[in-house]
């Protein structure tokens, strides 16, 4: 083995790739290649491309449909590809270890560096642990977790380590300036997550200038969902970023999806936040227990999709207010803080010699 390289993996979704990028600057310490295993058409492949120096090598990948049932009967067939091709490039590469941040694009390259004898080092950022994870426990030397309550649960390999974070060093003034926003309100961040949320946003769209009266909205809208009829000097409309750390400095409050990463990176930015989970219909169900969590932790508000109303949401906001300095306690008692650190010892511990 080559202790020199590594490869990293994961994806489907900026999540499960954003932990990959944000241990760039400390993988560089310690290996000289690394190298990205992903989909061939997936988020990933961008996003490794304009945020990092790793070299890209696409395989086969497969998705569990919980709706198109049908399209699953391919699944065996493209696994065994995917797992193939990603037995050709580690046989190539020769890594001393592979990182999996997880999502059904990591499942087949962990397999395959099993088969390999290659150490596996696995990451779970959800409250309840997703399939790939659960079917690549059995692959993996170590699963690392975002929260202490899903080690407890998921047995010996399972360690807590949080989650790396990339944390701007911008004040609030300069991260204001740095987007050019003029404001006195209090700003309101919506995110839906990298491919935008579309319920999300027909919502804030339809209620607008409602909203706008008491907050200057920053809106990420997603990429190819940008609304070019909206004109409102309280709005900022932004389809994608690779900068997120600078747009939460500017966020007093924010409405998001449960996703764990921007969970995570909101609570860390002390942003007081509505969450509305992905439903069960088109998930399996993580963010809304993720989202439960935070609630019962006092962390946040949480109003699933189904109930959503404008005044609702406005209430919502209104006791995060009132009660935000209660809110941000419970956030830094919570000590979310970041694994960068402890992730790493993992993965210069586990590597092969």
């Amino acid at each position: 083995m080559n202790n020199k390289t590594i490869v990293l993996t994961g994806g489907g979704t900026a999540g499960h790739v954003t932990l990959n990028m944000n241990l760039k600057n400390e993988l560089s310490k310690h290996f000289d290649k690394i190298i990205y295993i992903g989909s061939k058409t997936g988020i990933e492949k961008e996003l490794i491309a304009k945020n990092t120096n790793y070299k890209y090598q696409p395989i086969t990948t497969v998705k569990f449909e919980r709706k198109k049932i049908f399209k699953n009967l391919a699944i065996p067939f493209k696994l065994k590809k995917g797992i193939n091709e990603a037995i050709k490039i580690l046989k190539e590469s020769n890594p001393s270890i592979v990182f999996s941040k997880g999502g059904y694009v990591g499942l087949p390259v962990v397999i395959a560096a099993h088969k390999l004898k290659i150490p596996v080092i696995c990451h779970e950022s959800d409250i309840t642990m997703g399939l790939a994870n659960k079917l690549a426990k059995k692959y993996a030397n170590v699963i690392c977790t975002n929260f202490k309550s899903t080690a407890e649960k998921n047995g010996k390999k399972c360690v807590h380590t949080g989650m790396p974070l990339a944390i701007s060093k911008l004040t609030k003034t300069e991260a204001k300036n740095k987007l050019n926003i003029k404001t006195n309100k209090p700003i309101l961040l919506i995110t839906g997550g990298s491919l935008g949320a579309k319920s999300i946003n027909e919502f804030i769209f339809k209620n607008l200038e409602q909203l706008t009266k008491d907050y200057y909205i920053i809106h990420l809208v997603g990429k190819n969902n940008f609304n070019k009829t909206i004109k409102n000097e309280c709005y900022k409309q932004i389809e994608f970023s690779n900068d997120m750390w600078t747009i939460m400095r500017c966020a007093d409050y924010a409405i998001s999806r449960a996703g764990a990463n921007t969970i995570i990176e909101l609570l860390a930015n002390e942003i007081l936040t509505v969450f509305i989970p992905l439903p069960k219909t088109v998930s399996r169900g993580d963010q809304i227990d993720n989202a439960k969590f935070l609630e019962k932790e006092n962390l946040s508000k949480t109003i699933l999709q189904e109930d959503l109303t404008l005044e609702k949401l406005q209430n919502s906001l209104i006791y995060l207010k009132n009660n935000a300095n209660f809110i941000k306690k419970s956030i830094k008692n919570a000590n979310f803080e970041n694994g960068t650190e402890k992730i790493m010892q993992i993965i210069l511990k586990e590597k092969g010699t």
